[in-house]
């Protein structure tokens, strides 16, 4: 796939560990779990066809890999210091009865944290690109025949679509937050 698209640059590795597969943008490299690098079913094809679309949007300038590539470091602060400024604006909330400030303190959590939700729906868009990339790409190159497509597609699907439910928990836990943060306020 990467040499029929003209993306002889891109180094495709086999790493360690069990849903590892993915594509670095600044190192053009398309990384496969032992299983997906080794593998020959439909399944497998499908995964590695899946980040090879990562390295044609990569190679296409897509706008959305773009945007995601540049949050990451935003997203890794807020995944690291969010909850941690949460739970001490619990503990203020608690420990400073009567006053905002644990409340304000949760808020400026939840805004980080809100970085992290930001980040998904970013990737949104990006995953369901790729995933279509892959299931037209396989099948015009002949790597998988049309009939052979419905497992690959049921599988390129499920994995998608886990990415709308990492957006629904976070969005939910996002509004858990905000929620208390409010509730606690005093006038």
């Amino acid at each position: 796939i990467l040499d029929r698209e003209g993306l002889q640059d891109v180094k495709v590795t086999e790493t360690g560990g069990f849903l590892t597969d993915h594509y670095d943008p600044r190192s053009k490299t398309l990384a496969l779990s032992a299983e997906n690098y080794r593998g020959t079913s439909v399944v497998h094809i499908g995964i590695a066809a899946h980040e090879a679309g990562h390295a044609i949007q990569d190679a296409q300038n897509y706008g959305p890999l773009k945007l995601r590539s540049a949050i990451v470091p935003l997203a890794t602060l807020g995944s690291s210091l969010g909850y941690g400024i949460i739970i001490v604006g619990m503990l203020l909330m608690w420990l400073a009865a009567g006053s905002n400030i644990g409340s304000i303190v949760m808020l400026a959590g939840c805004a980080l944290f809100g970085l992290v939700l930001v980040f998904q729906l970013v990737t949104l868009p990006v995953e369901f690109d790729a995933t279509a990339r892959a299931k037209r790409i396989v099948v015009e190159a002949g790597i998988v025949y049309p009939e052979e497509r419905v497992g690959m597609d049921k599988v390129l699907d499920a994995a998608a679509m886990t990415y709308v439910a990492a957006v629904v928990t976070t969005l939910i836990t996002l509004a858990y937050y905000v929620f208390r943060a409010v509730s606690g306020m005093r006038d």
